[in-house]
C-alpha cells in the first residue's frame, strides 16, 4: 500500500474546485454573491460561448484594498466570519471562503479592484492557480473578475460540459435567481456580446418576474404574505392554470439567497392538492426572511441547502398561507378577454395582489375587477332560499355498466335556481351545464364538479372521527401476484387502519374481511388493487393520510355522474346548490377545472362585436 502523504496546496484546491465549480454556471453564482455581499448596487454579467471562454462580472461595490488581493485568491479567506460561531448566524451569501481560489485553480483569473477613496486600482492575474505580481492600472470603484478557458488545466472537466446552448442556460438561471432574490439591485447579462437581460433597481418584484418570466405568467400569480413570530412569508403563487412539469420554477428564497428545500417543495405539493394534474408542479416565487441563527446555512458547498431549526414550523406556515389563500381565492377558469386566442385560459386571479416587494401595495384591491359570473351564480345556498331539494346528488345510483345511463325526455334539460334573483342552467351532450351571468357564460363539467363535492363531503366525514367499516358476510379471497401479497401483509396494519382487514389464505391469496362502509359499493378486489398501487409508488409507506385521500379519489370518481348521464332539472339544480359548499370547488380532485367563465368581451370579440 502507498505511503500517506499531505496533498499540495494545488491538489486541494483542484479538489474544492470539483465540489464548487461544477460548470461556468457556478463561476457566474459565486462571482455575482460576492458582488452582493460587496454592497453593489449595480452587477454586470458578460459571458462567451457559454461561460466555456469568458465569464465577466464587474460591479460598483466596495472593492479590494491592494494588501488583500494574496488573500482574496487563497484558499479559505474571508472577510465574511471570523470564528466557528459565525457559521450559525451567517448574514451574507459567500462566507466560506474558497469561490475565487478554487476558480483560479482551474481558469485564468484576473482580479481588478479599486476601493472608495483610492488613487488607483490594481490588478493581479492568477493561471491555473500560480499569481503573477500585483500591478496598478485604471478602473472605476468596484470589482471586475474575467475568468477565461474555465478548466482549461484539466481538460476530463472541460470534457463533461454540455453544448454552449446548454451552459448557457445554466447560467441564464443562475443569473435569474440572484437577480429575482434581489429585485433592488441593476442587473445585466450580456451573451456574446449581446444584451440578454437589464432589469433596471427597485422595480416592484412582480416586474421584475415580468421580465423575466413573460407577462403570461406574472399575469397569474397570486400574492401571498404570512407572519409567524420572527418569520415572514411573501411572495406569490401561481394561479392553477400555470404549472410545469417540474419542479424548476418553484422559487424560494431564505434572507435574499436561493435554496432548494425538499420539506418545503412537499408543503407545496400539498398546498396545491386536488389543484393541478398527476405530474404537474406548482410555479411560485416566496422569499422567507428570517434571524440567521434559526437556520445552517452550511450544508452543502454549493449553499443551497439549508436546516432549519424548527422545519416543521416552516413547513405549516408556508402550507397554511397558501390553502387560506387559495380558499379565498376564485380560482376558476376563463378565457382571456382580450388578445389571447380562442382556447387560452387564464385565472380571475390576474393582475391581482401587490406589486411592491415591500409588501405595501399599490392600493390595488383584492377583490375581481371586472368579473363576478361565479359569485352570482353560485352565491351560498340555505333552504330559507328556496323550497328544500327533492333529490340530493349523493342518493343518485350508480350508472349502468357502459356509463350510458340517461334519464329524463330527450332534449336539453333545463334548471333554474330558486331565489331572489334565479339562473338558469341548461344541460348540453349530457355532459357540460350551461349558465348565464351578467358577466358572461359559465360552462361547468358535470362529472367534474360532482366529482369535487362528493370527495369532500366524503372526507369530511372521515376527519369527523374514525374510519367506518363493515364485515363481509362471505370473506372475499384475492388473487394477487408473489410480490403484491407480501407487499399486502407486510402493511396490513395501515390497510385496516382504512377498514380493510386482510389476512393470509395461502399461496398468493389474501382474504379480505372488511371493507370501508364509505367504500361499500367499490369491488373488494378493485379497492385492494388500488390501495397496493399507492403502497408500491412511493417506494415506501405512505401515511394513513395520502393512502386515504388516493382512494377518497377512487370513489368519488367512481360514484359522480359521467359524462354521458342525463340529468333531471332537480339533479341539476341541486348539483349547482352544492357547489358553494366545497372549499375547491373551482377543480376537481385530479386537479381538472370544473368551470370555465367565457367573459362577454370574449364573447363579442368572437363574433366580430369590436
Amino acid at each position: 500500500m502507498p505511503a500517506i502523504q499531505q496533498l499540495s496546496p494545488h491538489v486541494v484546491n483542484k479538489i474544492a474546485a470539483g465540489e464548487v465549480i461544477e460548470r461556468p454556471a457556478s463561476v457566474v453564482k459565486e462571482l455575482m454573491e460576492n458582488a452582493l455581499d460587496a454592497g453593489a448596487t449595480r452587477v454586470d454579467v458578460a459571458v462567451e460561448q457559454g461561460g466555456l471562454e469568458l465569464i465577466r462580472v464587474s460591479d460598483n461595490g466596495c472593492g479590494i484594498p491592494p494588501e488583500e488581493f494574496a488573500l482574496a485568491v487563497a484558499s479559505h479567506a474571508t472577510s465574511k466570519i471570523s470564528d466557528a460561531d459565525d457559521l450559525f448566524r451567517v448574514g451574507t451569501l459567500g462566507f466560506r471562503g474558497e469561490a475565487l481560489a478554487s476558480i483560479a485553480a482551474v481558469s485564468r483569473l484576473m482580479l481588478r479592484s479599486k476601493p472608495r477613496g483610492a488613487e488607483a486600482a490594481a490588478e493581479l492575474e492568477v493561471v491555473g492557480g500560480q499569481a503573477s505580481e500585483l500591478i496598478p492600472c485604471g478602473a472605476p470603484i468596484g470589482t471586475t473578475l474575467e475568468v477565461r478557458t474555465l478548466f482549461f488545466n484539466t481538460p476530463v472537466r472541460r470534457k463533461f460540459l454540455k453544448s454552449t446552448q446548454t451552459e448557457m442556460g445554466h447560467v441564464a438561471e443562475a443569473f435569474t435567481r440572484l437577480a429575482l432574490a434581489h429585485p433592488q439591485i441593476h442587473f445585466t447579462l450580456r451573451h456574446n456580446e449581446r444584451l440578454v437581460q437589464e432589469l433596471p433597481a427597485g422595480e416592484p418584484w412582480l416586474e421584475r418576474i415580468r421580465r423575466l418570466h413573460g407577462s403570461e405568467l406574472a399575469d397569474a400569480l397570486i400574492w401571498v404574505e404570512s407572519a409567524d413570530g420572527d418569520v415572514e412569508l411573501a411572495g406569490y403563487a401561481a394561479d392553477p392554470s400555470q404549472s410545469r412539469n417540474n419542479a424548476r420554477m418553484q422559487y424560494l428564497f431564505l434572507n435574499g439567497r436561493f435554496i432548494r428545500d425538499r420539506s418545503l417543495q412537499h408543503a407545496l405539493g400539498e398546498a396545491y392538492r386536488g389543484l393541478l394534474l398527476t405530474g404537474r408542479q406548482p410555479i411560485t416565487y416566496l422569499s422567507f426572511k428570517m434571524p440567521p441563527d434559526v437556520v445552517d446555512v452550511n450544508v452543502h458547498p454549493t449553499k443551497l441547502e439549508v436546516r432549519f431549526q424548527d422545519g416543521g414550523r416552516i413547513y405549516s406556515q408556508l402550507l397554511g398561507a397558501l390553502r387560506t389563500k387559495f380558499l379565498s381565492t376564485d380560482l376558476t377558469a376563463r378565457l382571456q378577454p382580450v388578445g389571447a386566442g380562442v382556447g387560452e385560459l387564464e385565472s380571475p386571479a390576474s393582475g391581482w395582489g401587490r406589486t411592491d416587494w415591500s409588501g405595501q401595495g399599490n392600493g390595488t384591491s383584492l377583490l375581481p375587477g371586472n368579473g363576478h359570473a361565479a359569485a352570482e351564480l353560485f352565491a351560498p345556498w340555505s333552504p330559507a332560499d328556496s323550497a328544500p331539494l327533492e333529490v340530493t346528488l349523493l342518493d343518485r345510483p350508480f350508472p349502468a355498466g357502459n356509463g350510458q345511463a340517461s334519464h329524463g325526455p330527450p332534449g336539453p334539460t333545463v334548471a333554474r335556481f330558486d331565489g331572489p334573483q334565479p339562473v338558469p342552467a341548461i344541460q348540453i351532450h349530457n355532459r357540460y351545464l350551461i349558465a348565464e351571468s351578467d358577466d358572461g357564460v359559465v360552462v361547468i363539467d358535470q362529472h367534474a364538479l360532482h366529482e369535487r363535492i362528493l370527495y369532500e363531503q366524503l372526507k369530511k366525514r372521515i376527519l369527523a372521527g374514525p374510519l367506518e367499516s363493515q364485515r363481509l358476510l362471505v370473506p372475499e379471497p384475492v388473487d394477487l401476484s408473489t410480490s403484491e401479497a407480501a407487499l399486502a401483509l407486510e402493511h396490513r396494519e395501515t390497510l385496516e387502519q382504512l377498514g380493510l382487514e386482510i389476512q393470509p389464505f395461502g399461496g398468493d391469496t389474501v382474504l379480505v374481511l372488511s371493507q370501508p362502509v364509505l367504500l361499500a359499493r367499490v369491488k373488494v378486489k378493485e379497492l385492494l388493487a388500488e390501495a397496493l398501487e399507492k403502497l408500491q409508488s412511493g417506494g415506501k409507506a405512505p401515511d394513513r393520510k395520502d393512502l386515504l385521500d388516493e382512494l377518497l379519489h377512487m370513489m368519488s370518481c367512481k360514484a359522480a355522474v359521467k359524462a354521458g348521464d342525463r340529468l333531471a332539472a332537480t339533479e341539476i339544480q341541486a348539483l349547482l346548490q352544492q357547489r358553494h359548499l366545497a372549499q375547491d370547488a373551482h377543480h376537481c380532485p385530479h386537479g381538472r377545472p370544473t368551470a370555465l367563465v367565457f367573459t362577454r368581451e370574449e364573447l363579442d370579440r368572437q363574433f366580430r362585436r369590436t
